[in-house]
């Protein structure tokens, strides 16, 4: 062998020691790129071609965007946010719906705004989200109100979290990313994920057609204009990933399309779990059940076991007996529900089936890992993990997600 064959041999030598650690399983790199995952809470993918979002136009235009991406099912925030990030869906996860009970803690009933049991490792250590498996294969992550990472999953929390505070400014919220970013190279977290909720607000007040509902989105392009000025001025834009989700979209909704199930059926024939473009229902007896069960006007029930197999729900513990579905725009509500809450006025709403176009969420991604110029086939959000997973070189935890979903998008 001559002398520079044998020099380019023991570079390749070289290089394969170099990936292994002494147990013999792949080294982590050193040169991982820093991933930055945002979520835009209610953000319906039709929004994108509105005219609203320049920021995200030329992100989606410099690289890659999905036509649609679909939510898992139930539609809501908290089994979506937690479907990204695990690639689970909540039927495996155990986030099963915004508002959930579990036969262990029969004295409670989780929700969203319940923040004893929002840290509770309890009700979320059925899945493995993104900062967990980062955290434990020497990836420092950093989060900003993504939902779950209030709790110490599997006993592990980000380096760096704080609790939910709506009122923390977009701007401010993008500021503090940057901070992340401007830490010691020891100390600057590799995995960053933040959370805007305004979207999603607004469209529940105001209806996803409003004329504010159009300010807010323009609100949180804005804000991702800072983020991408900010990022330019650190000579960062181009060394960087951004990977930019939604967890569903939002639909038109009305009083006069209420369903008030208790004009319908005995005040006594259920008792109620969730409420709205979904119920959850636990019937008094047998008879009750058969009751519910089937289809009628604007709306259709299953029994737990028996819901369509597209919608792979209807197995986990949490679940309540009887699962009702509305037609799209159409609200289920008892007498009590709406005389507490009542609906008085047009607003938005979500949960309803996930193949409904205004149900769809957003996918845009932008980075050195990214080829420009992609227009990926919808897919499933929960093929959203395996490949943040990849983007950090970590090894993924088990999840539903199909890899091949995003493959076209990589360099």
């Amino acid at each position: 062998m001559g002398v520079r064959p044998l020099i380019r041999f023991l570079r390749v030598v070289l290089a394969a020691l170099a990936g292994l650690t002494l147990a013999g399983a792949p080294a982590l790199a050193q040169d991982r790129r820093p991933l930055i995952l945002i979520s835009i809470d209610g953000f319906r993918a039709e929004y994108l071609e509105r005219g609203l979002t320049p920021t995200l136009g030329a992100l989606a235009e410099g690289g890659v965007r999905a036509r649609a991406m679909r939510p898992s099912f139930p539609v809501n925030t908290y089994p979506n946010h937690y479907s990204l990030v695990t690639g689970l869906r909540p039927d495996r996860h155990g986030l099963t719906d915004n508002t959930m009970i579990d036969a262990a803690r029969p004295e409670l009933k989780f929700s969203m705004g319940a923040r004893d049991q929002v840290q509770d490792r309890f009700w979320w250590d059925g899945g493995e989200p993104i900062w967990v498996t980062a955290e434990r294969q020497g990836v420092k992550a950093a989060t900003l109100f993504w939902p779950g990472s209030e709790a110490p999953v599997h006993g592990v929390r980000p380096s760096i979290w704080q609790l939910y505070d709506e009122t923390l400014p977009a701007f401010d919220r993008v500021d503090r990313l940057l901070g992340w970013l401007d830490l010691p190279a020891g100390e600057r977290p590799g995995l960053m994920a933040l959370y805007f909720e305004t979207v999603d607000t607004i469209g529940h007040h105001e209806g996803p057609d409003s004329p504010e509902l159009n300010a807010a989105v323009r609100t949180v392009d804005l804000s991702l204009a800072r983020l991408v000025a900010g990022l330019k001025a650190r000579g960062l834009l181009d060394q960087v990933n951004i990977v930019i989700v939604s967890d569903h979209g939002m639909a038109p909704i009305s009083p006069d399309r209420l369903i008030v199930l208790d004009e319908q059926y005995p005040a006594d024939a259920f008792r109620w779990i969730t409420m709205g473009s979904m119920a959850g229902l636990i019937p008094a007896d047998a008879g009750a059940e058969r009751l519910l069960v089937g289809r009628h006007d604007h709306y259709e029930c299953w029994r737990k076991g028996e819901m369509p197999a597209r919608l792979k729900y209807g197995s986990h513990p949490r679940i309540p007996p009887v699962m009702c579905l509305a037609d799209t725009g159409w609200t289920l509500t008892t007498r009590e529900r709406q005389s507490q809450r009542p609906m008085t006025r047009p607003g938005g709403a979500h949960g309803y089936d996930p193949e409904d176009p205004m149900m769809q969420a957003i996918f845009i991604a932008h980075g050195p890992a990214f080829r420009p110029g992609v227009v990926l086939a919808p897919f499933d959000n929960v093929s959203v993990y395996p490949l943040l997973a990849r983007l950090l070189d970590l090894t993924p935890a088990p999840n539903d997600g199909d890899p091949a979903d995003t493959a076209a998008a990589l360099r």
